[in-house]
Protein backbone atom coordinates (compact mmCIF):
# COMPACT_ATOMS: atom_id res chain seq x y z
CA UNK A 1 0.00 0.00 0.00
CA UNK A 2 1.76 3.66 -0.92
CA UNK A 3 2.05 6.68 1.27
CA UNK A 4 -1.07 7.89 -0.14
CA UNK A 5 -3.46 5.70 0.46
CA UNK A 6 -2.40 5.22 4.42
CA UNK A 7 -2.50 8.78 4.73
CA UNK A 8 -6.74 9.08 3.38
CA UNK A 9 -7.23 5.70 5.41
CA UNK A 10 -6.02 7.83 8.39
CA UNK A 11 -7.36 10.81 7.97
CA UNK A 12 -10.64 9.44 7.29
CA UNK A 13 -10.40 7.27 10.87
CA UNK A 14 -10.05 10.76 12.44
CA UNK A 15 -13.21 12.33 10.74
CA UNK A 16 -15.12 9.60 11.49
CA UNK A 17 -13.96 9.81 15.39
CA UNK A 18 -14.58 13.86 15.43
CA UNK A 19 -18.04 13.40 13.96
CA UNK A 20 -19.23 11.16 16.43
CA UNK A 21 -17.77 12.51 19.45
CA UNK A 22 -17.14 16.54 18.83
CA UNK A 23 -20.05 18.27 20.85
CA UNK A 24 -22.59 20.52 18.71
CA UNK A 25 -25.29 19.72 16.14
CA UNK A 26 -24.07 16.30 14.52
CA UNK A 27 -22.22 14.86 17.70
CA UNK A 28 -25.78 15.49 19.48
CA UNK A 29 -27.94 13.93 16.99
CA UNK A 30 -25.51 10.93 17.09
CA UNK A 31 -25.66 10.59 20.93
CA UNK A 32 -29.79 10.86 20.45
CA UNK A 33 -29.62 8.27 17.48
CA UNK A 34 -28.20 5.72 19.83
CA UNK A 35 -30.14 6.63 22.75
CA UNK A 36 -33.45 6.03 20.73
CA UNK A 37 -32.20 2.99 19.69
CA UNK A 38 -31.18 2.01 23.12
CA UNK A 39 -34.68 2.95 24.44
CA UNK A 40 -36.35 1.53 22.04
CA UNK A 41 -35.30 -1.65 22.46
CA UNK A 42 -35.69 -1.63 26.14
CA UNK A 43 -39.35 -0.77 25.56
CA UNK A 44 -39.88 -3.54 23.63
CA UNK A 45 -38.66 -5.70 25.89
CA UNK A 46 -40.80 -4.36 28.74
CA UNK A 47 -44.10 -4.51 26.56
CA UNK A 48 -42.98 -8.03 26.07
CA UNK A 49 -42.85 -8.97 29.81
CA UNK A 50 -45.98 -7.09 30.22
CA UNK A 51 -48.09 -9.13 28.12
CA UNK A 52 -46.36 -12.14 29.71
CA UNK A 53 -47.37 -11.27 32.35
CA UNK A 54 -50.72 -10.32 31.38
CA UNK A 55 -51.50 -13.96 29.88
CA UNK A 56 -49.81 -15.64 32.82
CA UNK A 57 -52.48 -13.91 35.21
CA UNK A 58 -54.78 -15.40 32.52
CA UNK A 59 -53.22 -18.56 32.76
CA UNK A 60 -53.95 -18.79 36.71
CA UNK A 61 -57.74 -17.51 36.24
CA UNK A 62 -58.85 -20.19 33.01
CA UNK A 63 -56.91 -23.43 34.32
CA UNK A 64 -59.68 -26.10 35.00
CA UNK A 65 -57.61 -29.81 36.65
CA UNK A 66 -58.81 -32.84 35.25
CA UNK A 67 -60.64 -35.26 36.57
CA UNK A 68 -59.64 -39.09 36.49
CA UNK A 69 -61.80 -41.86 35.80
CA UNK A 70 -63.38 -43.60 39.15
CA UNK A 71 -65.22 -46.47 40.69
CA UNK A 72 -67.85 -44.95 42.27
CA UNK A 73 -69.41 -46.91 45.37
CA UNK A 74 -73.24 -46.29 43.70
CA UNK A 75 -72.41 -45.88 40.51
CA UNK A 76 -69.55 -47.91 39.36
CA UNK A 77 -67.54 -46.38 36.83
CA UNK A 78 -67.26 -43.19 36.25
CA UNK A 79 -65.64 -41.87 33.74
CA UNK A 80 -62.62 -38.98 33.58
CA UNK A 81 -62.93 -35.40 32.43
CA UNK A 82 -59.54 -33.74 30.87
CA UNK A 83 -58.55 -30.32 32.30
CA UNK A 84 -58.20 -27.12 30.58
CA UNK A 85 -55.50 -24.51 30.44
CA UNK A 86 -54.36 -21.56 28.54
CA UNK A 87 -51.10 -22.57 25.87
CA UNK A 88 -48.87 -19.79 26.90
CA UNK A 89 -46.48 -20.00 24.11
CA UNK A 90 -48.57 -20.35 21.25
CA UNK A 91 -51.07 -17.34 23.42
CA UNK A 92 -47.54 -15.20 23.23
CA UNK A 93 -46.48 -15.97 19.98
CA UNK A 94 -50.11 -15.00 17.93
CA UNK A 95 -50.30 -11.84 20.31
CA UNK A 96 -46.64 -10.35 20.00
CA UNK A 97 -47.83 -7.36 18.08
CA UNK A 98 -50.59 -6.55 20.55
CA UNK A 99 -50.93 -3.24 22.81
CA UNK A 100 -51.87 -3.40 26.37
CA UNK A 101 -55.28 -2.26 25.79
CA UNK A 102 -55.57 -4.73 22.67
CA UNK A 103 -57.85 -7.69 23.31
CA UNK A 104 -55.86 -10.95 23.08
CA UNK A 105 -56.80 -14.45 21.48
CA UNK A 106 -56.14 -16.96 24.17
CA UNK A 107 -55.03 -19.93 23.03
CA UNK A 108 -56.14 -23.52 24.74
CA UNK A 109 -55.52 -27.11 24.88
CA UNK A 110 -56.65 -29.63 26.94
CA UNK A 111 -55.44 -31.52 29.99
CA UNK A 112 -55.45 -35.82 29.82
CA UNK A 113 -56.68 -37.15 32.96
CA UNK A 114 -54.36 -39.42 34.48
CA UNK A 115 -56.73 -42.31 34.80
CA UNK A 116 -59.08 -43.53 31.53
CA UNK A 117 -62.32 -45.58 32.07
CA UNK A 118 -60.02 -48.19 30.38
CA UNK A 119 -57.67 -48.41 32.83
CA UNK A 120 -60.57 -48.87 35.68
CA UNK A 121 -61.18 -52.84 37.15
CA UNK A 122 -64.40 -54.08 35.42
CA UNK A 123 -67.38 -52.77 36.35
CA UNK A 124 -70.57 -51.42 34.30
CA UNK A 125 -71.58 -48.01 33.24
CA UNK A 126 -74.51 -45.69 34.18
CA UNK A 127 -73.77 -42.19 33.47
CA UNK A 128 -70.99 -39.83 32.01
CA UNK A 129 -69.09 -37.65 34.51
CA UNK A 130 -71.06 -34.84 36.25
CA UNK A 131 -68.91 -32.10 35.48
CA UNK A 132 -69.47 -33.06 31.45
CA UNK A 133 -72.23 -31.03 29.94
CA UNK A 134 -73.55 -33.70 27.62
CA UNK A 135 -76.27 -36.60 27.92
CA UNK A 136 -76.61 -39.62 25.35
CA UNK A 137 -79.64 -41.04 23.98
CA UNK A 138 -79.63 -44.90 24.21
CA UNK A 139 -82.05 -46.72 21.83
CA UNK A 140 -82.10 -50.16 22.12
CA UNK A 141 -84.00 -52.28 18.90
CA UNK A 142 -84.94 -55.90 19.62
CA UNK A 143 -88.10 -55.87 17.81
CA UNK A 144 -89.99 -54.36 14.35
CA UNK A 145 -88.98 -51.20 12.85
CA UNK A 146 -92.24 -49.32 12.59
CA UNK A 147 -90.93 -46.61 14.75
CA UNK A 148 -87.54 -45.81 13.52
CA UNK A 149 -87.73 -44.14 10.36
CA UNK A 150 -89.59 -41.26 12.38
CA UNK A 151 -87.36 -41.50 14.87
CA UNK A 152 -84.40 -40.97 12.86
CA UNK A 153 -86.21 -38.38 10.77
CA UNK A 154 -86.60 -35.92 14.22
CA UNK A 155 -82.98 -36.96 15.38
CA UNK A 156 -81.98 -35.53 11.93
CA UNK A 157 -84.22 -32.58 12.29
CA UNK A 158 -82.68 -31.90 15.47
CA UNK A 159 -78.70 -32.19 14.47
CA UNK A 160 -78.48 -35.53 16.90
CA UNK A 161 -76.38 -38.63 16.58
CA UNK A 162 -77.87 -41.02 18.84
CA UNK A 163 -76.15 -44.61 20.56
CA UNK A 164 -78.06 -47.92 19.19
CA UNK A 165 -77.86 -50.56 21.04
CA UNK A 166 -78.98 -53.71 18.51
CA UNK A 167 -80.27 -57.24 19.17
CA UNK A 168 -78.01 -59.90 16.82
CA UNK A 169 -81.17 -61.67 15.70
CA UNK A 170 -82.69 -58.37 15.01
CA UNK A 171 -79.34 -57.02 13.20
CA UNK A 172 -79.72 -60.35 11.23
CA UNK A 173 -82.82 -59.33 9.45
CA UNK A 174 -82.66 -55.82 9.20
CA UNK A 175 -78.88 -55.16 7.93
CA UNK A 176 -80.65 -52.89 5.60
CA UNK A 177 -81.84 -50.89 8.19
CA UNK A 178 -78.86 -51.44 10.25
CA UNK A 179 -76.57 -49.36 7.59
CA UNK A 180 -78.73 -46.56 7.01
CA UNK A 181 -78.91 -45.60 10.60
CA UNK A 182 -75.20 -46.15 10.52
CA UNK A 183 -75.01 -43.74 6.98
CA UNK A 184 -76.80 -41.30 9.13
CA UNK A 185 -73.77 -40.51 11.88
CA UNK A 186 -75.18 -42.71 14.23
CA UNK A 187 -73.22 -45.10 16.59
CA UNK A 188 -74.36 -48.97 16.13
CA UNK A 189 -73.13 -50.73 19.30
CA UNK A 190 -73.86 -54.85 20.85
CA UNK A 191 -77.05 -55.87 22.64
CA UNK A 192 -76.52 -59.54 22.54
CA UNK A 193 -77.97 -61.87 19.92
CA UNK A 194 -81.18 -63.13 21.87
CA UNK A 195 -82.20 -60.90 24.34
CA UNK A 196 -81.29 -63.38 26.79
CA UNK A 197 -81.06 -62.81 30.76
CA UNK A 198 -76.98 -62.70 30.85
CA UNK A 199 -77.05 -63.68 34.40
CA UNK A 200 -79.04 -66.36 34.17
CA UNK A 201 -76.26 -67.85 31.36
CA UNK A 202 -73.38 -70.34 31.42
CA UNK A 203 -69.86 -68.51 30.94
CA UNK A 204 -69.74 -70.12 27.34
CA UNK A 205 -73.56 -69.17 25.96
CA UNK A 206 -72.93 -65.74 27.72
CA UNK A 207 -70.26 -65.06 25.58
CA UNK A 208 -71.38 -66.88 22.70
CA UNK A 209 -74.48 -64.24 22.90
CA UNK A 210 -72.16 -61.22 22.68
CA UNK A 211 -69.73 -62.95 20.28
CA UNK A 212 -72.10 -63.59 17.43
CA UNK A 213 -73.60 -60.23 17.80
CA UNK A 214 -70.38 -58.73 17.35
CA UNK A 215 -69.71 -60.25 13.89
CA UNK A 216 -72.85 -59.24 12.72
CA UNK A 217 -71.88 -55.46 13.25
CA UNK A 218 -68.44 -55.94 11.84
CA UNK A 219 -70.02 -56.88 8.83
CA UNK A 220 -71.73 -54.10 8.30
CA UNK A 221 -68.18 -52.13 9.29
CA UNK A 222 -68.97 -51.40 12.86
CA UNK A 223 -65.59 -51.69 15.16
CA UNK A 224 -67.53 -51.52 17.93
CA UNK A 225 -66.87 -50.71 21.62
CA UNK A 226 -69.91 -51.11 23.80
CA UNK A 227 -71.88 -53.84 25.26
CA UNK A 228 -75.51 -53.07 27.01
CA UNK A 229 -77.27 -56.27 28.38
CA UNK A 230 -81.03 -57.51 27.61
CA UNK A 231 -83.22 -55.84 29.93
CA UNK A 232 -80.17 -54.37 31.72
CA UNK A 233 -79.58 -57.84 33.73
CA UNK A 234 -75.90 -58.43 34.32
CA UNK A 235 -73.98 -60.25 37.00
CA UNK A 236 -70.24 -59.78 37.48
CA UNK A 237 -69.38 -62.40 35.27
CA UNK A 238 -71.66 -60.56 32.13
CA UNK A 239 -68.70 -57.59 32.63
CA UNK A 240 -65.69 -59.67 33.29
CA UNK A 241 -66.55 -61.34 30.08
CA UNK A 242 -67.47 -57.56 27.39
CA UNK A 243 -64.24 -56.27 29.38
CA UNK A 244 -62.34 -59.35 28.07
CA UNK A 245 -63.00 -58.70 24.60
CA UNK A 246 -62.49 -54.63 25.01
CA UNK A 247 -66.50 -53.95 25.59
CA UNK A 248 -67.45 -51.70 27.88
CA UNK A 249 -70.74 -52.69 29.93
CA UNK A 250 -73.66 -49.71 30.14
CA UNK A 251 -76.45 -48.93 31.69
CA UNK A 252 -78.52 -45.78 31.92
CA UNK A 253 -78.91 -43.43 33.85
CA UNK A 254 -82.81 -42.37 33.53
CA UNK A 255 -85.29 -45.08 31.51
CA UNK A 256 -88.31 -43.76 29.47
CA UNK A 257 -90.13 -47.21 30.35
CA UNK A 258 -91.60 -46.83 27.23
CA UNK A 259 -92.71 -50.69 26.77
CA UNK A 260 -95.35 -50.28 28.91
CA UNK A 261 -96.82 -47.60 26.90
CA UNK A 262 -96.80 -44.52 28.66
CA UNK A 263 -98.20 -40.83 27.15
CA UNK A 264 -95.76 -38.93 25.46
CA UNK A 265 -96.33 -36.12 28.00
CA UNK A 266 -95.23 -38.21 30.54
CA UNK A 267 -92.17 -39.28 29.11
CA UNK A 268 -91.65 -35.65 28.26
CA UNK A 269 -91.82 -34.98 31.67
CA UNK A 270 -90.15 -37.21 33.73
CA UNK A 271 -86.90 -37.00 31.47
CA UNK A 272 -87.11 -32.71 31.50
CA UNK A 273 -87.10 -33.11 34.99
CA UNK A 274 -84.40 -35.75 35.57
CA UNK A 275 -82.14 -34.89 33.10
CA UNK A 276 -78.38 -34.23 33.84
CA UNK A 277 -74.95 -33.40 33.09
CA UNK A 278 -73.62 -37.44 32.01
CA UNK A 279 -77.16 -38.71 32.05
CA UNK A 280 -77.59 -41.55 29.77
CA UNK A 281 -81.42 -42.10 28.69
CA UNK A 282 -82.66 -45.38 27.54
CA UNK A 283 -85.82 -46.11 24.92
CA UNK A 284 -86.92 -48.21 22.22
CA UNK A 285 -88.75 -47.76 19.32
CA UNK A 286 -92.14 -47.28 20.62
CA UNK A 287 -94.92 -45.14 20.05
CA UNK A 288 -94.47 -42.74 23.20
CA UNK A 289 -90.65 -42.24 22.75
CA UNK A 290 -91.31 -41.41 18.80
CA UNK A 291 -93.81 -39.01 19.52
CA UNK A 292 -92.06 -37.59 22.55
CA UNK A 293 -88.54 -37.39 21.31
CA UNK A 294 -88.87 -34.23 19.69
CA UNK A 295 -90.04 -32.00 22.95
CA UNK A 296 -87.25 -34.02 24.75
CA UNK A 297 -84.25 -33.20 22.82
CA UNK A 298 -85.57 -29.39 22.75
CA UNK A 299 -85.20 -29.99 26.63
CA UNK A 300 -82.39 -31.05 27.16
CA UNK A 301 -80.99 -28.41 25.09
CA UNK A 302 -82.50 -25.72 26.54
CA UNK A 303 -80.76 -26.53 29.64
CA UNK A 304 -77.49 -26.42 28.61
CA UNK A 305 -76.37 -29.92 27.44
CA UNK A 306 -74.84 -31.09 24.38
CA UNK A 307 -76.38 -34.60 22.63
CA UNK A 308 -73.80 -36.98 21.68
CA UNK A 309 -73.00 -40.79 21.52
CA UNK A 310 -72.62 -43.06 24.60
CA UNK A 311 -69.04 -43.22 23.16
CA UNK A 312 -68.47 -39.23 23.35
CA UNK A 313 -70.36 -38.79 26.34
CA UNK A 314 -67.48 -41.96 28.06
CA UNK A 315 -64.95 -39.98 26.50
CA UNK A 316 -62.65 -37.50 28.34
CA UNK A 317 -62.99 -35.29 25.46
CA UNK A 318 -64.06 -31.78 26.89
CA UNK A 319 -66.99 -30.31 25.39
CA UNK A 320 -67.73 -28.03 23.26
CA UNK A 321 -64.42 -29.21 21.79
CA UNK A 322 -61.70 -26.70 22.46
CA UNK A 323 -61.45 -24.22 19.68
CA UNK A 324 -57.75 -23.28 18.22
CA UNK A 325 -58.30 -19.55 20.04
CA UNK A 326 -60.93 -17.41 21.76
CA UNK A 327 -61.03 -13.62 22.25
CA UNK A 328 -60.22 -12.40 25.54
Amino acid sequence: MNGKKVWVILCTAVISFGVFTMPGPIGEYTAFVKSSHKQSITAAALSDDRLLLRIREEAAKQYVKPIDARVDRVWKAIPGYNGLEVDIARTHRINADKGPQDQLQIVYREIPASVDLSQLPPNPVYKGNPRKPMVSLMINVAWGDEFLPVMLKTLKEEHVQATFFLDGTWLKSHKETAKEILAQGHELSNHAYSHKNMSQLTESRAREEIIKTEKLLREIGVNNKLFAPPSGDFDQETVNIAKSMNLQTVLWTLDTVDWTNPSPASVIRKISTRVEAGSMILMHPTSASSQALPEMIRNIKRKGYVLGTVSELLSPARVPKVEDTFAF
